[in-house]
Order: C-alpha cells, then sequence, then structure tokens
C-alpha cells in the first residue's frame, strides 16, 4: 500500500499553548516527524509525544541554524519516506512567516500541503498587553509592517502612508532598525509624542510590555535591554494599555486599576 506524504504548514500562534487551535494540537499530538523554528515556545513543544522525531531549523537575523533553501529540501527528502510532515512555525505560517514561499516548493516539486492558521503575534501581543488594534474614534486602521529589509538595507516602506494618526502600525522583527522607523515617521509627519508599545516575549510569562513615545523609543530600547522576539505597536490606541492591561494581573488587581484610572479620570488627574 503506498502511503501518501502531505506537510502540514501549522501556526504555533505567539507562545502561550492556550492560543494553539485545535487542530493543530491535534496534529502535533499524532505527528510522526515535527519541523520546527525558533520562535515555537518550549510549552508547545513539550506537548508533542514522546518519540516524535524533531528537527530545529531557526533562523535568527544573521544567523540561520538553516537556511531557507536547506530547509525546502529537508521537507522534500521527509516526505519521501511518505506520512504526515509537520512544518511547526511560530505565529501564522502566512504571515511574515515565510510559510508561502515552502507551500510555493512544494506545489513545484508535487507534494500535497496544507496550512494550519495561527494566531499571529500582532493580535495576541497587542490583546495580553490590552492594546486593541482598532477602536471607534481613535484607529480606524492596522496595517503589520516589517521591521528589517534583506542584508541590512534600509527600509523600503510608503512612510508618508504609514504616519496617519488614525493608523496602528504593527512592526514585526523591528527592534534593529526602531531610530531609523522613529526618523522616517517623524519625517513624514507622525508626531514624536504618538505612543509606542515594545511587548516583549508576549503572551508568554516572561512578557514585558513598555510604553513610551516615538521620539523615544530608541532610547527605550537602550535603557530597557529589550530583546527579541518583541512586537512594536505605534498609535493611539496604545494609551488603551494603562486601563486595559490584564495578562499578569490577578482579577482583584485588575479591579483595582481601573478603579485608580477612573478615579483619577474624574478628578482630572
Amino acid at each position: 500500500m503506498t502511503v501518501t506524504a502531505k506537510v502540514y504548514l501549522v501556526g504555533a500562534g505567539p507562545g502561550d499553548p492556550d492560543l494553539l487551535t485545535v487542530k493543530a494540537l491535534r496534529l502535533l499530538q499524532q505527528a510522526k516527524v515535527v519541523v520546527y523554528d525558533r520562535l515555537v515556545s518550549r510549552e508547545i513543544l513539550q506537548l508533542i509525544p514522546a518519540g516524535t522525531k524533531q528537527v530545529y531549523v531557526g533562523k535568527v537575523s544573521g544567523k540561520h541554524h538553516m537556511d531557507q533553501d536547506a530547509i525546502n529540501k529537508l521537507l522534500l527528502i521527509l516526505t519521501k519516506t511518505g506520512g504526515e510532515v509537520i512544518r511547526l512555525k511560530g505565529g501564522d505560517p502566512f504571515t511574515f512567516g515565510r510559510g508561502s514561499e515552502e507551500a510555493q516548493f512544494l506545489v513545484r516539486h508535487g507534494v500535497d500541503y496544507e496550512v494550519v492558521p495561527g494566531i499571529t503575534a500582532a493580535a495576541a501581543c497587542s490583546a495580553y498587553a490590552g492594546i486593541p488594534l482598532t477602536h471607534r474614534g481613535v484607529a480606524r486602521s492596522v496595517q503589520f509592517v516589517v521591521g528589517h529589509c534583506k542584508a541590512d538595507e534600509p527600509l523600503d516602506h510608503d512612510w508618508h502612508g504609514l504616519a496617519s494618526s488614525e493608523n496602528t502600525l504593527v512592526f514585526y522583527m523591528g527592534l534593529a532598525n526602531v531610530r531609523e522607523i522613529r526618523n522616517e515617521l517623524v519625517a513624514a509627519g507622525m508626531s514624536a509624542e504618538m505612543p509606542v508599545a515594545l511587548i516583549e516575549n508576549g503572551t508568554l510569562r516572561s512578557q514585558r510590555a513598555l510604553i513610551t513615545t516615538l521620539n523615544d523609543l530608541p532610547k527605550t530600547v537602550t535603557s530597557e535591554l529589550v530583546r527579541t522576539p518583541a512586537m512594536i505597536i505605534i498609535g493611539r490606541v496604545v494609551d488603551f494599555a494603562t486601563e486595559l492591561a490584564w495578562f499578569g494581573l490577578s482579577t482583584d488587581e485588575q479591579y483595582e486599576d481601573q478603579y485608580s484610572a477612573n478615579e483619577s479620570k474624574q478628578a482630572g488627574v
């Protein structure tokens, strides 16, 4: 009997294992081989049954354990034995995850594949920091923006298009270019006092959310020793974090913080 090979491009979400989709969890628990990225959390890897072959192919900017061509070829080799291969990627496979590149390679080599979407870091990290990406009367649009280019080339964005005060910007992989991001947005007309959130290790117990301004963004990254993975959220919606931040707080602490914020507003503080 011939076993048909298939690759599942599975989104692991931002790190919190409770945010895995039901389908992703089911596939992981029946997997024979899992090829996983650097941003897949340890807690999620612990859900993979003992005895399942795990292959690490993580990439850090400038330091690739395995480059993309090698990953593509590895997937092809693994399918030769038949059965299912789980390609586990942090966040969502088709949102800055190179999932579409891998899908193209598989299609061109006649390999069956399926995409299992995951919660992308922009949605999850903002929610865990108490920041709505859109809010009536405050932000009418949201844009996901890549924060780096190949070979450290300057960022090539429509900065004037990004600089609207009614827009929320979420920069992925932008930590090394915060000075360029700040300078370009201010030059395009965005206020230097625009609120900015830096969310490090979003959705994990080690999450850290720092609130600053566009002008002070580079200084905050340096002084607070912010490390990857970290999302950068820019826009007026960041102000909601003061009132709506909930992650890591007990129910009583959430109530007390919200009560104090409301009292301050009523007193005009």
